[in-house]
């Protein structure tokens, strides 16, 4: 059975930088509502919305006080209700954010079971008594620095925090938070959105005393109780946003007979710029070669059993141009070549706000300019541990994440048209070179690349279902891959590197399909491709 997420291409909107329709320099729901023809005429099929519930934006909006409730900032909940109606009307679908790993200190559960050991809500969190010393249970680490455990004077006990500390972590052992989760989520589901993206979804079954966070025993049997409490049987798409994942774990999510999910966001290739056995923070080139072989094992080993998602750019990583393209010489033939290398594989693309018109890292020179709560409190633990402050910045600069939440660019108006107020973050001075109206303006602009893509999608059962093959390449930066279909055989052909390079054409092209060098023709023989080139064929 094919369901419609299968051909669907998915925008990301992370509310707080997209538009502000009020002036107060935070973006907002009438925003979006008023920039929805654009996404109809770029042709997604469907928006992921980052967090828009109530709020105190510790995290902004992933620490939730009431899911059932609009973040002030961003409207109300009438403005919610119109937002999905005026996305109907244009056959696009609001994917809500889950964030159900955590809440924030503020909801209503966690400031009752804060009150007392005995409290009817204690038990929805997770608590222990300190160490023989005083000190904590364990030394379980914060993704945002420091011990995930937090100290609370008011009982005597900690209580477990894998984020920051205003984001407690919710206790799924309890059958009393688990349905009140699937409660919010029919909610929703009530309201005629068309899935949800699942925050850190696979941290819900921790065995936190056991020093277990990701992947924990009980973690499917959760999700396959879900499935059944809420979604199931209602065509709706799910993706679970899973760090550790593996092919074989992402088959126990996606694979149809199981009940769990739709797909998962696996991160395998988003680590290759890292350090082996570092974090994220310890920067190494990328290997296009690592590259190749990591998508091709996506590619091949989930091909017949689950589904992959793809996607470069999100709220979390650094602008893809930036990261692996060239944002200097080549910023729209590599942002091109990245985009057409990555649609045209199997599986569901996801279009990060802003990547369709090629926006860029914006670095900083102080910590002063940082709003991201994990680049802060990263840049003081290494700051502590004596790293040099350069280092720490260069760091920042590279993966932080305020590149991607940089206001969108619309206009060569101040303040890129985003709002007439001070932005609540810095927008990106090249704004007047790179924004939404001089790519429609410019038929050959990377915009036009972006809705090419996602018609070649829809209209060509081959982008969809067709099987991957890697191609090997004499030039080890050369990324190729065929795509084959009852008979049908397109050629993708991408020159991942800002020189000159050949590629060896062993059989005659029927027709060129998609190119970002638009004055080139080819034929059977050795291709010359210039920097970034990326070229697709179908094959006689």
């Amino acid at each position: 059975m094919t369901s419609w997420w299968q051909k669907a291409v998915v925008y990301q909107v992370y509310p707080r930088s997209f538009q502000d329709s009020d002036g107060d320099g935070i973006g907002d729901l009438k925003g979006i509502i008023s920039r929805l023809d654009y996404l109809e005429k770029l042709g997604i099929d469907a928006i992921w919305l980052s967090p828009v519930y109530k709020s105190p934006n510790d995290d902004n909006g992933y620490d939730i006080s009431d899911y059932e409730d609009i973040m002030d900032e961003f409207g109300t909940m009438a403005d919610m209700d119109e937002l999905i109606a005026e996305g109907h009307k244009r056959n696009i679908k609001i994917i809500m954010d889950l964030v159900v790993n955590h809440t924030s200190d503020e909801h209503a559960w966690f400031v009752e079971a804060k009150q007392s050991k005995d409290n009817p809500y204690r038990d929805y969190y997770v608590w222990a008594d300190p160490d023989a010393e005083g000190n904590p249970p364990n030394d379980l680490g914060s993704t945002f620095s420091g011990s995930a455990w937090e100290y609370s004077e008011l009982t005597g006990q900690y209580y477990l925090h894998l984020f920051s500390k205003k984001q407690p972590d919710l206790n799924w052992e309890n059958e009393k938070v688990r349905h009140a989760v699937y409660d919010m989520m029919n909610f929703w589901i009530d309201k005629g959105i068309g899935g949800f993206r699942m925050d850190v979804i696979d941290l819900v079954g921790k065995k936190p005393f056991e020093k277990i966070t990701g992947n924990g025993p009980k973690l499917h049997d959760y999700l396959q109780e879900m499935h059944h409490a809420t979604f199931g049987g209602k065509d709706l798409m799910t993706v679970g946003e899973t760090w550790g994942a593996t092919p074989e774990i992402a088959k126990l999510y996606s694979k149809p007979e199981r009940d769990e999910l739709s797909m998962v966001f696996q991160f395998e290739h988003s680590g290759l710029d890292q350090q082996p056995w570092k974090d994220k923070w310890d920067l190494q080139d990328l290997s296009i070669p690592a590259l190749k072989e990591v998508f091709t094992k996506w590619q091949t080993e989930l091909s017949s059993e689950g589904w992959n998602s793809l996607f470069w750019n999100n709220h979390d990583l650094p602008r893809i141009i930036s990261r692996w393209g060239n944002d200097k010489d080549y910023r729209v033939e590599s942002g091109k070549m990245l985009a057409i290398l990555l649609h045209l594989q199997k599986g569901t693309p996801y279009i990060y706000q802003g990547e369709e018109i090629g926006m860029v890292n914006y670095p900083v020179e102080s910590i002063d300019e940082v709003d991201d709560i994990e680049s802060i409190n990263m840049y003081n633990d290494r700051l502590a541990r004596d790293y040099a402050k350069e280092d720490i910045l260069k760091s920042i600069n590279a993966k932080g994440r305020d590149n991607a939440r940089t206001p969108m660019q619309w206009d060569y108006s101040e303040n890129a048209g985003f709002t007439t107020g001070t932005p609540w973050l810095h927008v990106n001075p090249n704004y007047h070179e790179i924004n939404v109206k001089q790519a429609l303006e410019d038929s050959n602009s990377l915009f036009y690349t972006y809705q090419k893509l996602i018609q070649l999608r829809h209209d060509n059962p081959i982008v969809v279902w067709g099987d991957f093959t890697l191609v090997d390449t004499a030039d080890e930066n050369v990324f190729a891959y065929y795509r084959e279909l009852d008979g049908q055989k397109w050629l993708v052909v991408t020159n991942f590197q800002a020189k000159k390079t050949s590629f060896e054409l062993t059989e005659e092209p029927k027709s060129t399909i998609i190119q970002n060098y638009n004055d080139k023709t080819y034929q059977k023989g050795q291709l010359d491709l210039e920097p970034y080139e990326a070229v697709v064929f179908e094959i006689k």
